[in-house]
């Protein structure tokens, strides 16, 4: 999953981006409203952490033109501002969670996990495609029963195929879903993890489709 951090505090963005990356998601960090802005509409997201005391444009502002765009995108509010009246004010705007700073970083991250599984997996706990199972916010996955061991590149290029089930996924979506601003991914490591990931999903019943000149498919396919 791709992130966003919308945070002006340096190491508090740092502490998120190091638990998010932790746990296998690409992020990418903007340190103003603005940037924010821009970033939203110019690059793909699965989550916005917003927090909303920001420079150049405040994060409330962000939040509304998000969502007065028509993006769906899940957003965790990230704030020092508490009372009941502000966070009504930014649910009502179009918040999907609210965080009031200090927090645990264990309720951060379980509430993330919360917010990737609704927008995954649209409620349900898992998704399924022949035998194999997959979590996509828990970052686990099973060929029926047996777990599979896949690395956190592995994971993410499973996650962006199985998110898009016998539809078509480029290469450059692929490595845009796997890559935030600071990390780059060549064509020949896309390569290798495809590779690798075809071999451990061998016997699950799904499998990695070439489509030629156009990209890959995770599709349900007979035993071979």
């Amino acid at each position: 999953m791709r992130i966003l951090i919308a945070e002006d505090d340096a190491s508090i963005a740092a502490g998120l981006a190091a638990s998010l990356r932790q746990g296998g998601h690409a992020t990418d960090h903007v340190a103003d409203g603005a940037s924010a802005d821009a970033a939203l509409r110019d690059t793909p997201f699965d989550l916005l952490i917003l927090d909303l005391g920001l420079p150049a444009l405040d994060g409330s502002e962000v939040l509304h033109r998000l969502r007065k765009r028509g993006g769906e995108l899940p957003v965790l509010v990230v704030t020092a501002r508490e009372g009941l009246r502000e966070r009504v004010r930014v649910l009502d705007l179009g918040a999907d969670d609210y965080l009031v700073k200090p927090f645990a970083l264990a309720e951060f991250e379980a509430r993330v996990r919360a917010l990737l599984r609704r927008r995954t997996s649209k409620g349900t706990p898992e998704l399924r495609i022949g035998r194999l199972r997959l979590d996509l916010p828990g970052q686990r996955a099973w060929n029926g029963e047996a777990p599979l061991d896949l690395t956190a590149r592995e994971f993410g290029l499973l996650a962006a195929l199985a998110t898009r089930p016998e539809r078509i996924t480029s290469r450059a979506q692929l490595i845009e879903a796997l890559c935030s601003w600071d990390q780059e991914l060549t064509d020949n490591g896309l390569d290798i993890a495809i590779h690798r990931l075809r071999r451990k999903l061998r016997g699950c019943g799904a499998g990695v489709r070439t489509i030629r000149g156009l990209g890959y498919t995770l599709q349900e396919e007979a035993d071979g």
